[in-house]
């Protein structure tokens, strides 16, 4: 273990296959470790205790901070913290950095093994982490953190895990340095940020929500702490009882933690002291609740021992113990409950939702058999929104649970919920090909039914992209084209699914102009987001319409040209039959579309065509160079200008005209080419008594208020229809300098 490089170690480390040898090369660099002396010892042995021994795996930046803690000081000293090259060469190479997540890890999975396996290389472990830990908590500057707003002047990180872990190691191993110092930690606990920190990581819990609300603000005594970490009979001696039922901020009490994280042993002394056995929290949620939800098997039977326990209690959303443990696939858990003659195993919750339902939209398989098993449990129940169990297991896509619900009969494949959705289609919808062809065999099934949006099972896969679905489904001769509402080949295409258009055009039940919703043409779609396959497919069948335009007067091209898909343009003006200068019902031509957009290519196709009239005006009188110079499109504009039929001082409807536009807009380039060019009158009122000097003055435009004032026909004296000069616009809007 000597090599001078990672790699070389690890080859070397490779080639040691059938372990022999191995240890004695890990004993003599553990050695040479320990013969460093001093702090380097120190460093890099407590390196590798941390990265073998921690809960989760550690940043450099948290290892090198957990190193700097000091058990005999008050102050955390960030002078302290080594940085992370140096405990790679203190440990002599046994560690490396991920570069890409910067956490720490040991140089092989050998490794692990070894020093798991020799104990005693580091003494009492995880005391030691315990120790750290706390010590860290209970340092000056951890104790003057507000609750709720941790300090950036601090490692928040390693602040988590000592808030998170602390106690976790504390159960493994507790010295009685570590006792102490966790009695000087609960001694103002409930405003310390650890445990805060320690709650945020409890994901059911919504913790700020909760203190925003709650009027008596975060609570959470020692009592609930040690509780929630299962080492109560190691501080017992030192807590007040008196307070052994009272809730935390979210009403959880001691015993409801114990149960929650499975701590036995807690739970056991936490009943002979009296603690209300069936006291529920804020959510209705009874200790016997979580132990069943976290499959805790040993305090289930703890707690179903006390007579005060309400086994079939629900809680504020109706669901039951057994609800948890059978959503949570805990086999061993209901089986327990279910021996309880309390235990009703089809009690549904407030949105009617049973048992079974929750298991089997988890794909808990084996609970479900035992569910199955009882004759009380309606297998095709449906919850408040129609949905049963079977629709629950299809859309989820768990294959063996849809096979038992089928086989135990009573369950009606083809049942839909509140919106018209049946297993199938949300099978298809997900693309669970093997639920989809389960589901098929079943005789009772439906599979061209259409939901209450008129999507049919063959409707979803093709809009989700499921080929195999798709093509599982064409197999069955009672799938249909489907002419009305959305058509599968129309979801298809509005969806960018060119493969299953492909294999549904390939049918010749499957109409290639069928329509969609909105009265769109699937020509029209597939040139508005430019899907060049489709197009082509479409344009090789003569039904095919491509100047049909759409609820708009939008053509295919006219989509195309706005979207700024050049082939699909080409292909489009390829055809004899296409107008290139269709107008939609608003009077605008794919060459305006085009030109407004600034799709400069497209616009010098459609220039090419001698039908395309380059100044033609919309139903607001705004022609393509009006568009153009508007949004600063200069090469377009250039292309425009240099036809002679375009009129460049044209004004629309308001009588605003391209310069006015242009320097509306501060386009200066724009604004210089149409200068240059003759009938650009600058002095042009537009119907509100606007000139492009004053629009430019208005925006602020500095440099084209420059350039307009530069022809000597402009007089900036006069007053325009509303008896405003150039310097009332100017000052109103702060311009000083023009």
């Amino acid at each position: 273990m000597q090599e001078p490089t990672i790699y070389a170690r690890r080859e070397r480390l490779s080639k040691i296959t059938d372990g022999l040898g191995l240890g004695d090369a890990y004993d003599s660099t553990i050695e040479r470790i320990k013969a460093q002396g001093g702090n380097r010892s120190r460093l890099g042995m407590g390196a590798l205790m941390w990265i073998s021994h921690a809960e989760r795996q550690l940043t450099g930046q948290e290892l090198c901070y957990a190193l700097a803690v000091h058990l005999d000081s008050k102050w955390f000293n960030s002078d302290n913290i080594p940085s992370v090259t140096t405990l790679v060469v203190c440990c002599q190479g046994l560690i490396v950095v991920d570069q890409e997540t910067s956490t720490v890890r040991l140089i092989h999975p050998t490794l692990q093994g070894y020093l798991s396996s020799n104990p005693d290389i580091f003494g009492q472990t995880h005391a030691a982490m315990a120790e750290i830990c706390l010590t860290y908590l209970t340092s000056e500057q951890v104790k003057a953190m507000p609750a709720d707003t941790p300090s950036t002047e601090l490692d928040k990180s390693f602040l988590q895990y000592c808030s998170i872990y602390w106690g976790v190691h504390a159960k493994k191993e507790l010295s009685e340095h570590a006792n102490s110092l966790a009695r000087e930690l609960f001694e103002e606990y409930d405003g310390h940020i650890s445990a805060r920190l320690l709650l945020e990581q409890v994901e059911h819990l919504h913790l700020l929500d909760i203190c925003r609300d709650c009027d008596k603000g975060f609570r959470f005594s020692e009592l609930h702490c040690v509780s929630f970490f299962g080492i109560l009979d190691d501080f017992i001696a030192y807590l007040d009882l008196d307070g052994i039922n009272e809730g935390d901020f979210a009403e959880n009490t001691p015993l409801l933690w114990a149960a929650y994280n499975g701590h036995d042993e807690a739970v056991r002394l936490l009943l002979t002291l009296h603690a209300k056995p069936d006291e529920p929290n804020m959510w209705g949620n009874t200790p016997l609740s979580y132990a069943a939800a976290g499959g805790h098997e040993e305090v289930v039977r703890r707690l179903l021992g006390s007579e005060e326990v309400n086994p079939d209690k629900p809680n504020n959303c109706g669901q039951t113990p057994l609800s948890h443990a059978a959503g949570c696939g805990h086999e061993g858990v209901v089986e327990i409950l279910l021996r309880r003659e309390e235990v009703s195993p089809d009690k549904p919750c407030n949105v009617g939702r049973t048992p079974l339902s929750y298991a089997a939209e988890n794909g808990h398989g084996e609970v479900v058999k035992i569910l199955l098993q009882r004759e009380q449990v309606n297998p095709d129940k449906s919850d408040d929104c129609d949905g049963t169990p079977l629709w629950y297991a299809a859309a989820e896509g768990h294959e063996e649970v849809v096979k038992l619900l089928l086989e135990r009969g009573k369950v009606n494949p083809d049942k839909p919920n509140w919106r018209g959705r049946t297993p199938l289609s949300y099978a298809a919808m997900e693309g669970h090909e093997g639920v989809v062809k389960i589901l098929l065999r079943h005789e009772e099934t439906s599979p061209d039914m259409p939901d209450n949006n008129e999507i049919t099972p063959l409707g979803h896969a093709a809009g989700g992209g499921h080929e195999g679905v798709v093509k599982a489904l064409l197999e069955r001769e009672d799938v249909g084209p489907q002419y009305s509402g959305p058509t599968p080949l129309w979801l298809a295409i509005n969806n960018g699914r060119t493969g299953i258009a492909k294999i549904l055009l390939g049918r010749p039940d499957i109409h290639p102009d069928m329509g969609g919703s909105s009265g769109e043409t699937l020509l029209v779609d597939a040139a508005r987001y430019g899907y060049e396959e489709v197009v082509n497919m479409l344009l090789k069948y003569k039904v095919v319409n491509p100047n049909e335009s759409d609820y708009d007067g939008m053509t295919p091209l006219s989509w195309a040209a706005r979207g700024g898909h050049e082939e699909v343009v080409k292909m489009l003006l390829a055809r004899d039959e296409v107008h290139p200068d269709s107008q939609d019902d608003h009077g605008q031509t794919p060459l305006l579309h085009a030109a407004r957009k600034g799709h400069e290519g497209i616009v010098k196709m459609l220039l090419a065509r001698d039908e395309v009239h380059p100044d033609s005006q919309d139903d607001h009188g705004q022609t393509p160079l009006l568009h153009a110079a508007r949004n600063g499109h200069e090469g377009i504009v250039k292309l425009l200008l240099d036809r002679d039929v375009v009129n460049t001082g044209k004004p629309d409807h308001e009588g605003k005209t391209p310069l006015q536009n242009a320097a509306w807009g501060g386009h200066e380039g724009v604004v210089k080419m149409l200068l240059e060019r003759e009938g650009v009158h600058p002095e042009n009122e537009d119907c509100y008594g606007r000139t492009p000097l004053s629009s430019a003055l208005a925006r602020g435009h500095t440099g084209v208020v420059k350039m307009l004032l530069k022809p000597s026909e402009v007089n900036t004296k006069k007053p325009n229809s509303s008896g405003q000069t150039l310097l009332v616009p100017a000052a109103g809007h702060g311009q000083w300098r023009v």
